[in-house]
């Protein structure tokens, strides 16, 4: 295994603590505080953004940061950490075991390196730019399937979904109508991770935000996937979309998720 640079194995180390957080709190009641009508934060999401943006900034103290629970608006100019503390919340409450930490770091105008920790299942992703990606320190790879019905898929639903229920059960047809099947984790984050290992041949979702999705982008793209907006055009962290996959399987997904 290539050895991963300093500040790579700086930040991976300060989000494996930040784990230890995760597990702890996992066995404590949950204080719930709501966003939106299904969109939550806990006690948890708060404190686990606090202590990595603290490491950060004494590590960095030069770079900005965004992050879910603060610093939402922060622009992606110059060098940026863009976290997000506790990917699959909702999964989190309900004592289900699917809940991501989800760091990255901007640098350039990509994402220079990401880290995916899995804290309850003890895997932790990690990719470096022209590195290749990891999971415990072990290459992963993306599928090589390329036929939708030899896939199995992965997808999400946004918060608003009644707003967009006709679109997504539309989209959610077509793949389940055209592949093995259809996962829903409820973690983007972990989601994007196991396309970059290969459990996953596909993930497609809207309604996403920076956080969500960067680090995992970069997993997917070092793991020898491709990773498009849905309707395959070039995919940028401003775009709320998503669709990555095995690169074979790329261009037959986005044909079969945009058909009419």
């Amino acid at each position: 295994m290539q050895s991963p640079s300093p500040i790579l194995e700086a930040a991976r180390d300060i989000v494996l603590r930040a784990g230890d957080i995760i597990r702890e709190n996992h066995r404590k009641p949950r204080q719930i505080r709501y966003k939106g009508r299904i969109d939550i934060v806990t006690d948890t999401d708060v404190e686990v953004e606090r202590f990595i943006r603290g490491e950060l900034s004494r590590l960095t103290p030069d770079v900005a940061f965004m992050g879910e629970e603060g610093a939402a608006e922060t622009v992606l100019t110059g060098d940026v950490w863009i976290l997000d503390p506790l990917d699959g919340t909702i999964n989190f409450t309900h004592g289900l075991p699917f809940v991501a930490t989800s760091l990255a770091l901007w640098r350039s105008g990509h994402i220079e390196c990401g880290i995916v920790n899995l804290p309850l299942l003890d895997e932790c992703f990690w990719a470096e730019r022209g590195k290749g990606a990891f999971c415990n320190g072990e290459r992963i790879s993306a599928s090589d399937v390329s036929e939708p019905d030899k896939s199995l898929l992965a997808t999400g639903f946004p918060y608003d979904i009644r707003e967009v229920l006709p679109l997504i059960m539309s989209r959610f047809s077509k793949a389940l109508q055209n592949g093995q099947g259809v996962r829903r984790c409820g973690a983007a984050a972990m989601d994007l991770a196991y396309v970059a290992a290969g459990r996953f041949d596909g993930f497609f979702e809207e309604g996403l935000k920076p956080w969500d999705m960067a680090a995992g982008w970069l997993l997917v793209e070092e793991a020898g996937g491709t990773v498009s907006r849905l309707d395959g055009s070039a995919f940028a962290l401003h775009h709320p979309d998503i669709l990555a996959s095995a690169r074979d399987l790329h261009p037959a997904l986005v044909k079969v998720l945009n058909a009419e």
